[in-house]
């Protein structure tokens, strides 16, 4: 991940939208599968209120791509590494910055409101961890306050394998599960609708090149095996979690959705973004041999922020209001390269278009929690809303809204997009 001309902030496009662009400037080219009127996906670049085609200019972008980009999924492109990704990232920033390249550039342009975004990749497996501390001591203080982290914490990775037929772009509707919740006052659980629906903020990891059976990844080897970041929002039925969580963990309070935003930001684009990694409190374990090494700069150093707004405050035009932000870095006891090596340091075989969740992101201050369970304090004290309204959980009509921003001294700031999901019943 090396910070070279692609990253110059004086480097501006053609493309008059993406010069200041929140998300898109040129200094960012995220991937992406999009249509448009009912046509087979494709493969894209999104560049300030624009989505470029790169089949249509595959003619200009060399032949050393063509197969993998004229796929409706980006799996075999990511497969090929970050070499590929460094090259395509060169020819694209250097066509889009040319003004003599703009008359067959500018035809493959769409906006991006005229198209409709799909899944970046076709995901053969999802994994979720649990590497955000300070939401793990959250939660553990709800049930064990005297014990909140479990002694393996600070030793291994904690994670799951979640379902990967059940992740969806950006905008799906969420329907609100059902399942077995055992109230307190109860002696025996009762089936029907959860009434604690939660969001929980996250970041995706897409897996590029993959491992073979039974050969694990080195910690030094980890950063080539991710292909980029993505928004995500493990959507959660705390009420069926916590009935249905022992002995094996969370199953249908997690199962029936997973959200995640349409692009795919490199590693190369977050180049002068990454930073340290979490700063372990003198006492805590060093990591074990296996997880002990990695990048100089393995932490992400990205802002990721959730916001909601209700069915009343679209009506009455209030603006969204913003429950957490914070540093991703500042939440993440174990770094994208640890977990990939620990999911794979028993010879388990990662997959190109793979997907990982970070686990929930919050941070240590009051206004980085990155989930409705610790906000409310497990309901106990609901928010109040700009509207006037209240929230402990999440409600027919709510909408939630993730977005995620990377900005250094000296550099252009990029973004994630967002990544929304609205409760419909």
């Amino acid at each position: 991940m090396r910070i070279d001309h692609t990253h110059d902030p004086a480097l501006v496009s053609w493309v008059e939208s993406a010069n200041g662009h929140t998300d898109f400037p040129i200094q960012n080219l995220p991937l992406c599968i999009f249509s448009t009127d009912g046509a087979e996906r494709r493969a894209g670049v999104a560049i300030g209120d624009f989505l470029l085609d790169l089949g249509a200019v595959s003619d200009l972008l060399g032949d050393a791509w063509v197969a993998e980009l004229a796929q409706p999924v980006l799996n075999g492109f990511l497969a090929l590494g970050a070499g590929a990704r460094v090259m395509l990232r060169h020819a694209l920033s250097r066509l889009l910055s040319d003004e003599t390249a703009r008359d067959a550039i500018e035809p493959a342009l769409i906006g991006q409101s005229e198209a409709v975004m799909h899944l970046p990749c076709l995901v053969g497996d999802y994994t979720d961890f649990y590497v955000g501390i300070h939401h793990a001591t959250n939660v553990g203080k709800q049930f064990r306050p005297a014990n909140p982290l479990l002694p393996n914490y600070k030793y291994v990775p904690i994670g799951y394998h979640g379902r990967a037929s059940s992740v969806r772009v950006s905008g799906e509707p969420v329907h609100r599960p059902s399942g077995q919740r055992k109230p307190p006052e109860a002696e025996v659980p009762v089936f029907g609708a959860s009434r604690r629906l939660d969001y929980e903020l996250e970041l995706g990891i897409w897996v590029g090149p993959g491992n073979r059976l039974g050969e694990p990844i080195a910690i030094d080897e980890a950063e080539q095996h991710v292909a980029g970041y993505c928004l995500l929002n493990d959507w959660s039925a705390r009420d069926l979690q916590a009935w249905e969580y022992q002995p094996l963990g969370p199953f249908l309070a997690k199962n029936f959705l997973t959200s995640v935003s349409p692009f795919v930001v490199t590693p190369e684009a977050l180049a002068p973004f990454m930073t340290a990694a979490f700063a372990r409190p003198n006492g805590d374990p060093a990591p074990l041999d296996y997880l002990a090494g990695g990048s100089e700069r393995p932490g992400l150093g990205i802002r990721v922020e959730a916001s909601m707004t209700t069915a009343r405050m679209r009506d009455a035009g209030i603006a969204p209001h913003r429950l957490s932000s914070g540093i991703a870095a500042d939440a993440m006891y174990w770094t994208a390269e640890q977990i990939v090596t620990h999911h794979a340091c028993n010879g388990c075989n990662l997959q190109p278009g793979d997907l990982i969740g970070t686990g929930t992101l919050s941070t240590a201050s009051a206004d980085g929690l990155g989930s409705l369970l610790e906000i409310s304090q497990g309901g106990k004290m609901p928010i109040v809303l700009p509207s006037g309204e209240q929230r402990s959980f999440l409600e027919e009509g709510d909408e939630l809204v993730f977005t995620g921003r990377a900005s250094a001294d000296g550099y252009v700031g990029i973004g994630l997009g967002e990544c929304r999901g609205l409760v419909v019943g």
